[in-house]
């Protein structure tokens, strides 16, 4: 299993970005909570569509779960139509991690 997780900064102490497709990071995790890799969000900035191209990619990384602050109703239909799964959350990365694992 794969969990992506939307974040300010690059590493696990931080906090989830309340901004699904906007997100600065994407840190990707396996079930045992090890790193596997620290994506910099290519839609971060830029015009529309963000959270479409964000769920996207991804999926097409065999991601399983999404969690952010926000997903909006545009990202998360796109995440809908790929199965992949996803959850809001305000809460740091290692207490998502947590509550999901």
């Amino acid at each position: 299993m794969k969990i992506a997780i939307a974040s300010v900064n690059k590493n696990e102490d931080s906090q989830i970005s309340s901004r699904g497709g906007r997100a600065p990071y994407y840190l990707i995790f396996n079930e045992k909570r090890e790193l596997l890799e620290t994506i910099s969000n290519p839609f971060g900035t830029g015009g529309g569509g963000a959270g479409v191209g964000v769920a996207k990619m991804l999926a097409d990384k065999n991601v399983n779960i999404v969690i952010a602050g926000v997903i909006g109703d545009k990202m998360a239909d796109a995440l809908s139509e790929r199965n992949v799964k996803f959850h809001e959350s305000q809460q740091n990365i290692t207490e998502a991690l947590d509550s999901l694992l």
